[in-house]
């Protein structure tokens, strides 16, 4: 017991002591021990790792994962050292929605059997998301975590010990400054007229006791400066590992943009899979959509009538024959105006509203417009289709 209380009385001075030496170093009363240039940059620029990195890993969880809830989830399964259940994507729960409304709908049906598509193609796009997000955190997040959870605090903890020992040492040179000073006030030999004999006795003494208390000081000088050396090397030697750490999170970030590029190239081919898919099981019922809405807005307004030409078909399309199918029309908004280049063609004027939809055959690039008792072929264009 006695033991701790003097291991605890000892700390409590020596806290004291640095407390008091770092505020008379503020206040511009006490000389500080200044590192080289050298090391001030190494600790700016492990600082400034520690503070990108720290911002990058952060916002890098909130891309994977943008469900904050999830995140505190999978940090507390984490800390318990306990595996996280399998989470499904948003991309899989509508895909699975998708599918479970078909089945309500009928798949037979034009509207089921779309669903059923457009549901496992979503299905498939969760699974490529939870295959990236699973990488990436294993290639970039992990590491990037391993630093700063570990060699930054490694690095942190040498820093806080070189600090105390920089204060140590001020306070040791300090020492010997005030006691060199005391001991030289002592050593001055006082005036015969003014001063009994016995004040030699005690100067004497007084010399002999600062001498002994410089002489002191100067050794727990000397013992302080070998200790901040052997630290300052020490944290050295960490700093310019920082290096080796930019080197590893670039080969990382390397890693992190194959993955994500793997990602959206998959992501593409499924989707551009379901258009073709749809494009050609779904002609009857509503052709041509993912062209329609892709499509009317790469023409300008004026060239698009040079550019456009009616499509050239085996047989002459007869307007008049024409019959709008039961289902499939669609409303639309005309963009520009159009001047019809012969018969066959309707006569277009901006924002007005028509009828719109296609027949087997007919070319991909226009449709079959109506507005009142006129009929005729109007380019896609030049029009802005309304669900």
């Amino acid at each position: 017991m006695d033991f701790n209380v003097k291991k605890l009385a000892s700390g409590a001075g020596l806290f004291f002591s640095r407390a008091v030496q770092y505020t008379e170093e503020k206040l511009g009363q006490a000389e500080r021990t200044e590192l080289d240039a050298h090391f001030e940059n190494l600790m700016s620029r492990a600082d400034c790792t520690k503070h990108w990195t720290e911002k990058i890993y952060r916002q890098t969880e909130y891309l994977l994962q943008p469900n904050p809830s999830a995140r505190i989830e999978e940090f507390l399964y984490e800390k318990l050292d306990m595996k996280a259940p399998s989470r499904v994507t948003n991309a899989e729960l509508l895909g699975q929605y998708m599918e479970d409304a078909a089945k309500e709908f009928g798949s037979g049906t034009p509207y089921g059997s779309t669903l059923m598509k457009v549901g496992d193609c979503e299905r498939r796009l969760g699974a490529a998301e939870r295959e990236f997000i699973q990488t990436s955190a294993i290639s970039f997040l992990t590491p990037l975590r391993n630093f700063l959870e570990g060699d930054w605090r490694t690095i942190s903890r040498e820093r806080r010990l070189l600090e105390n020992l920089r204060l140590d040492l001020d306070a040791c040179k300090a020492r010997v400054k005030k006691a060199k000073a005391a001991e030289a006030k002592a050593a001055v030999a006082p005036d015969f007229q003014e001063t009994r004999p016995r004040n030699y006795v005690l100067s004497a003494s007084a010399s002999a006791l600062w001498t002994e208390e410089v002489e002191k000081a100067e050794q727990d000088l000397r013992l302080a400066q070998t200790e901040f050396d052997r630290q300052a090397e020490v944290t050295r030697l960490l700093l310019e590992g920082i290096s080796s750490t930019h080197v590893n999170h670039l080969r990382c970030l390397h890693e992190f943009v194959e993955a994500q590029a793997a990602y959206y190239k998959q992501g593409h081919l499924h989707m551009l899979e379901l258009q073709k898919e749809l494009g050609s099981s779904d002609e009857n019922v509503l052709p041509n959509a993912f062209a329609l809405n892709s499509s009317h807005s790469v023409a300008a307004p004026g060239s698009a009538s040079e550019d456009i030409e009616s499509p050239v078909e085996t047989e002459t399309l007869k307007i008049e024959e024409v019959q709008a199918p039961a289902t499939g029309t669609r409303k639309a908004k005309v963009l520009y105006d159009y001047d019809a280049a012969d018969s066959s063609e309707l006569t277009l004027l901006a924002d007005e509203l028509i009828t719109v939809y296609t027949v087997p055959g007919m070319d991909s690039d226009w449709l079959i417009g109506e507005k009142g008792n006129q009929k005729g072929k109007v380019p896609v264009t030049y029009l802005e289709l309304l669900s």
